[in-house]
């Protein structure tokens, strides 16, 4: 785990590890499959694959086709997903709770995701948190995403204007997905990985190499504790 310094700010991925978007995705998913005539897609699968975006929902809803009609279908159902964004989707049970505690901890939180911005923002807001995040990077905020390093970077320098790379250290990236225990290494954070997220039956979290594991939401509290414990203080915001 890097050890420079105490934690200055936690970001997390968005689908899967923040917010529950899986009966929106999956909603619009299966409003997709009836316009092409097509039954519902298994909602425990298709919630499996959420955290591999539009194409990775396309490409378990329908199968045997070109490329040209994969990105007609992925444009379509980022269309039918955008009128229904927030429709059903929650906060994970005990998150609100965690972002409550972070705040009250004097710690910055945002959000570095590769869901479009004009998808994640509307989203954020409809939920009443837009305004509480330090940050924002979405996945077409940058020329890179995930698991590009340089958006958690980004994440940093909004944060903190002066920061430098080796500060990296100093704030955790939560994820549910191998991609954003990579970028969090390459950037040089804390590494969680959330395993109640979106994850297939093939992908195993251990492998990650993430520095923890968790399995709910407050158990990432334990974690902040633990590293407060060892490195002092934490430096109040403003």
């Amino acid at each position: 785990m890097p050890a420079s310094g105490f934690l200055q700010a936690v970001l997390f991925d968005l689908d899967g590890t923040l917010l529950d978007t899986a009966p929106d995705m999956v909603g619009a998913l299966n409003d997709l499959r009836a316009e092409q005539s097509q039954p519902p897609v298994d909602y425990g699968i298709a919630r499996a694959h959420v955290s591999h975006g539009a194409f990775g929902l396309v490409d378990i809803a329908f199968e045997r086709i070109d490329d040209a009609e994969r990105v007609r279908l992925r444009d379509r159902f980022l269309e039918i997903y955008a009128g229904r964004v927030a429709a059903e989707t929650l906060l994970f049970d005990g998150m609100a709770s965690v972002l409550d505690d972070i705040e009250a901890d004097g710690l910055d939180w945002g959000i570095v995701t590769n869901k479009p911005g004009h998808l994640t923002e509307p989203l954020l807001a409809t939920l009443g948190i837009l305004s509480r995040c330090a940050c924002v990077v979405s996945g077409d905020t940058l020329p890179q995403r995930k698991p590009h390093p340089e958006p958690l970077l980004h994440a940093m320098r909004q944060i903190n204007a002066a920061a430098e790379p080796g500060d990296a250290a100093q704030l955790m990236y939560v994820g549910d997905a191998d991609r954003d225990i990579m970028a969090g290494k390459a950037a040089g954070m804390i590494t969680v990985a959330a395993t109640y997220g979106y994850i297939p039956p093939e992908d195993d979290p251990l492998q990650w190499n993430a520095d923890h594991i968790i399995e709910h939401p407050r158990q990432l509290l334990d974690i902040l504790a633990n590293l407060d414990r060892h490195n002092g203080p934490h430096h109040p915001r403003g």
